[in-house]
């Protein structure tokens, strides 16, 4: 049997072999044609929420600029798009997979009407 710390440095090491999954992401008001598009470290997190906030019908896991309109056209309304997955390389830090993933999202931006981003 294992013991805790030997369990957490083989977690660790698989965590480190297999980031999770870095990208841009697009969350679409179907009804209206407005989107949030946005990016994260951990783009299951993303998935999860809109999982969570869908299953428990609560929208406060997702971004507050949803807010209004997901009360005016329900959780049903809304779909999640993966623009893009960052290649995330094991020599990365943190701060250099933020900056990529902000330059990413930014680029992403200027393909959509601003009119029609939350």
């Amino acid at each position: 049997m294992m013991n805790d710390h030997a369990r957490r440095r083989e977690l660790r090491a698989t965590y480190k072999q297999n980031p999770p999954e870095a990208g841009v992401y697009r969350i679409v008001n179907r009804v209206n044609g407005k989107s949030l598009v946005g990016s994260a470290a951990n783009l299951v997190s993303v998935r999860s929420k809109m999982a969570f906030a869908r299953s428990t019908d609560m929208p406060g896991a997702l971004d507050h600029r949803l807010r209004d309109d997901i009360r005016q056209f329900g959780l049903d309304a809304f779909s999640l798009e993966i623009l893009e997955v960052l290649e995330v390389e094991p020599a990365m830090t943190a701060a250099e997979i933020r900056q990529d993933l902000a330059t990413l999202e930014a680029l992403w931006r200027e393909k959509y009407d601003p009119a029609l981003l939350y």
